[in-house]
């Protein structure tokens, strides 16, 4: 019920990852990433329990290959799962449980690694990773946003999915893009493209806001003085 694209900026250590889904609130249960860390995507019949742990394990140097190895070695009902996980060297892994619902499939490519399932054709994650590498030059939330556009325009899920999530992480310990549309009978990808298009012009300052209040842009609101 779910598709996603893990990505990481070779130039400024940025990770990310977007999420897309029949189903309501996906980016809630499904996406996690860490700075300096990486990015582990859990899917399908979704343990968000693995996310973090994911994380753990390569925070404390294992590779995304071995990280992945552990998961499957000690999770329960670990054939249920879907997941892939990239480090902080760009390395990646995918795994699909024996229970993975439907016509599933992972690709992997240049600090890039997607996933789905439930997918009208297993030729859409490698559709991702294309569409995020040719966008190499841009900000990687929209490298993100191009290999999301590129899964619904391949067919994407079997139904229509109802929402998308996009999380960005980079020099602190906070995300510093968290964007959802938790459900919509309209496009939840382009919404929160849409959602990326503002929130990108403003990411930095909110950083600077947190960091070095008295040096931050003003607000912009009425009433900011």
């Amino acid at each position: 019920m779910t598709f996603s694209v893990s990505g990481r900026c070779a130039d400024t250590g940025m990770f990310g990852i977007a999420v897309s889904s029949s189903s309501p609130s996906v980016a809630a249960r499904c996406a996690h990433a860490r700075a300096g860390v990486g990015v582990v995507a859990t899917q399908n019949i979704t343990d968000p329990r693995l996310g973090p742990r994911g994380l753990d394990l390569m925070a404390g140097g294992l590779s995304a290959e071995a990280a992945l190895a552990r998961l499957v070695a000690n999770a329960p009902d670990i054939e249920y799962r879907q997941l892939t996980l990239l480090d902080a060297q760009g390395r990646s892994a995918t795994y699909s449980g024996a229970r993975t619902l439907g016509t599933h499939a992972t690709a992997r490519g240049t600090d890039v690694v997607t996933a789905g399932n439930m997918l009208t054709s297993t030729a859409i994650p490698g559709q991702m990773v294309a569409a995020f590498e040719a966008a190499k030059v841009s900000h990687l939330g929209d490298r993100l946003i191009a290999a999301m556009r590129a899964a619904l325009a391949a067919g994407g899920e079997e139904g229509p999915v109802h929402s998308m999530g996009m999380i960005l992480v980079d020099k602190v310990s906070w995300n510093v893009a968290d964007l959802r549309v938790d459900w919509t009978d309209g496009n939840p990808i382009e919404d929160c493209a849409a959602l990326w298009a503002r929130w990108r012009g403003e990411m930095d300052a909110y950083v600077t806001r947190a960091l070095n209040p008295s040096g931050a842009p003003s607000y912009g609101v009425p009433g900011d003085l």
